[in-house]
């Protein structure tokens, strides 16, 4: 049993490039606090925090780049070729690792807990999760990703997996295995299906606060002005005109019409709706995101998405969507990547709106700061309704957290712009 009170907590693990982070995703979607232990490492080892100067001492200063950073590709291919590397580095790590993953799970609100860890099983933390879940995949599907997305070449891919430990090995120790070889509807599926036969029976459905369609107060919106209405007609107070003249009889006033809402449309009276997207909402994000931005979305891109990302849609009148905003929450860091807006629909109420909910969540699961990444060729409009919600345009130079400089390097490009705001004083991984 996991040492957290009241606490349901998943150990998720599976070797490299099997595709972890995309269940964890998924689990989060669910309602879990899902702690990305590997990327804690990251943290460790960044300028400052308490692994960096044992790193560099072991490994030499070779490992270190002009700015100061620890190069992980070369670090890596140090420890990955020399077993003993590996363990003299693990030994450095973990422990910092294990300490940040106790303060973040005994901080969280939720009720489900997943620590994601490729060495989960080889590390104390299998001692603090009750039920551990293994992603397997086949090695083509490992050796293909690794090519893909970390642009190694076959045989570094090749050579990354076979220094791990058996995947088999995982498989025997695990409570649920969710096969992830591309699909993802297939691995949707498994997800959900785990989550209702292994999490629902022990903590109910209320694991969490998710966003649920909800109301946030709108920036102002100045009314369509009513006609004005008619004088009342005045009715003569004196004698009965003569019989044989007939008063004129008053015009009648037609009542002034309403037309309907145009669907898409935010009219004056309607509060901005914000619901959570779910994988079973992407056809729906597929069709706004194409006709908004004039390019063919198809689903399986936003199922894709789903893997590292969660969506927010904000809704106008007869809950039409009006916009979609994509985001997620790594290492206490909210990111903010894609933006869509009806063009038909006022600004400050539905990016108000929006910056509510997605600061709510943030805050759920315990993120220290907000970034909000745009085109470059954005409406000045859009940027000020930022603003006005609390963000200031993003200088990298004048970040003091290392983590924070790391994710806003990774993030902007020379098309995007960036806006940040930070969502709490005090830092919950101030050693990290």
């Amino acid at each position: 049993m996991s040492p957290f009170e009241n606490k349901f907590v998943i150990g998720l693990t599976g070797n490299i490039a099997v595709g972890k982070s995309v269940v964890r995703q998924m689990l989060q979607h669910l309602g879990a606090y899902t702690i990305d232990a590997d990327g804690l490492t990251h943290q460790a080892m960044a300028p400052g925090a308490p692994a960096y100067q044992p790193v560099v001492e072991m490994f030499g200063k070779f490992v270190v780049d002009p700015d100061g950073r620890i190069n992980r590709a070369t670090l890596g291919a140090i420890a990955f070729a020399v077993p003993d590397a590996l363990t003299k580095l693990e030994q450095i790590i973990h422990p910092v690792v294990g300490q940040a993953v106790i303060a973040l799970a005994s901080r969280a609100k939720q009720r489900v807990i997943v620590i994601e860890a490729i060495k989960l099983l080889e590390s104390d933390i299998a001692k603090m999760v009750d039920s551990i879940w293994v992603v397997d995949a086949t090695v083509e599907t490992q050796v293909k990703r690794l090519i893909d997305k970390r642009k190694m070449t076959i045989e570094e891919a090749r050579r990354r997996i076979s220094a791990q430990p058996p995947q088999v090995d995982k498989i025997a120790r695990a409570n649920v295995i969710i096969k992830n070889d591309g699909v993802v509807d297939d691995t949707w599926k498994q997800v959900q299906t785990a989550w209702n036969s292994v999490v629902v029976p022990v903590v109910g459905t209320g694991t969490a606060p998710a966003i649920p369609i909800m109301a946030a107060p709108p920036a102002p919106v100045k009314p369509v002005a009513a006609p004005p209405k008619p004088p009342p007609i005045k009715q003569p107070v004196s004698a009965t005109p003569p019989a044989s003249v007939a008063p004129p009889a008053p015009k009648p006033v037609p009542a002034p019409v309403t037309p309907p809402p145009a669907p898409g449309l935010l009219s004056p009276k309607t509060e901005v709706g914000i619901r959570r997207g779910m994988p079973n909402n992407a056809e729906l994000i597929a069709k706004f995101i194409s006709r908004v931005s004039g390019r063919n979305v198809e689903r399986m891109e936003i199922m894709l998405a789903f893997g590292q990302k969660s969506y927010l849609l904000a809704l106008g009148d007869n809950d039409a969507v009006i916009a979609v905003i994509g985001w997620q929450v790594e290492n206490l860091i909210t990111r903010v990547d894609e933006f869509y807006l009806d063009p038909t629909v006022p600004r400050d109420p539905v990016i108000s709106a929006l910056v509510v909910a997605i600061e709510e969540a943030s805050r759920e699961l315990s993120s220290e700061v907000s970034f909000i990444f745009l085109p470059t060729t954005v409406a000045p409009d859009v940027i000020q309704a930022f603003v006005t919600n609390g963000y200031q345009p993003l200088n990298v130079s004048t970040l003091k957290f290392p983590a924070w400089r790391e994710a806003a390097h990774e993030m902007l490009t020379p098309e995007t712009q960036g806006l940040i705001k930070q969502l709490r004083a005090d830092r919950i991984m101030k050693p990290i």
